[in-house]
């Protein structure tokens, strides 16, 4: 497509010109996932917009029609060109998000601490979480356009706990469920020890949050690339002392 062809200069059409600007300042937007020419028929009568300033016969007027990565968006202008313009490259990065787009990723479901828990000052807490594919992975989807399909793969690569009492733990994995035979042992992936009861938190309970980091694959359409999405789930963990029986 030259210097004369529809470009940013095109008037939007039956009134989508206001969506058109008003998506200018969206990045996703910026970015079609695929464009498509056509002649407008019937060809505007002369003087009108569409001809740039441009008089009928010298070059033509065509629609653009673009698909954004909302499939539920498609932006149309009308502008003037001296031939056909030619359709761009499918973006695989686009699609590559637009695969994103159709996962359901989820935060960590947390399986240790419970709400209905009650835990120690001083006693090592293992953390831990149940895995599926809307939770922690893997998780695939793909996205095509114009003959191009890209494959996107998702998988947590890591948790950050915020425990409430103004400590934080990464953990690089699920956890470790814990078992009764480990006795007061520390988990040997993802655990936390609590200096001092919830007492005088809200509610009595620490309010703790776990965020899931969701490293994402994909290739296609000759590239290849990575993405991360982050989600967030919370639990109140309720810590009290060592009852001393006298």
């Amino acid at each position: 497509m030259d210097a004369n062809a529809l470009g940013g200069g095109g008037r939007g059409r039956s009134g989508n010109d206001q969506t058109s600007r008003n998506n200018d300042s969206n990045d996703k937007n910026k970015n079609p996932v695929q464009c498509n020419y056509k002649l407008a028929d019937p060809q505007p009568p002369a003087g009108s917009l569409d001809w740039e300033g441009h008089k009928p016969g010298d070059g033509a007027v065509y629609v653009q029609t673009c698909q954004y990565l909302d499939s539920a968006l498609t932006v149309e202008r009308m502008g003037w060109s001296t031939e056909l313009p030619q359709a761009p490259a499918v973006n695989p990065a686009a699609l590559a998000q637009q695969a994103v787009d159709k996962m359901r990723l989820l935060g960590p479901d947390i399986a240790s601490p419970r709400a209905a828990g009650r835990y120690t000052v001083g006693v090592p807490m293992w953390m831990w979480v149940h895995r599926s594919a809307e939770t922690y992975g893997p998780n695939t989807a793909s996205a095509s356009a114009g003959g191009v399909t890209v494959t996107a793969t998702a998988k947590v690569s890591k948790i950050v706990w915020q425990m409430g009492d103004g400590t934080s733990v990464t953990c690089n994995g699920p956890g470790t469920p814990y078992q009764a035979s480990e006795g007061m042992a520390q988990s040997p992936t993802c655990g936390h020890v609590y200096s001092k009861t919830s007492a005088g938190a809200q509610g009595g309970k620490y309010q703790a949050t776990a965020t899931s980091t969701w490293t994402i694959g994909w290739q296609g359409g000759g590239a290849a690339g990575q993405l991360t999405e982050n989600r967030q789930s919370n639990v109140q963990v309720a810590i009290g002392e060592v009852q001393v029986v006298r």
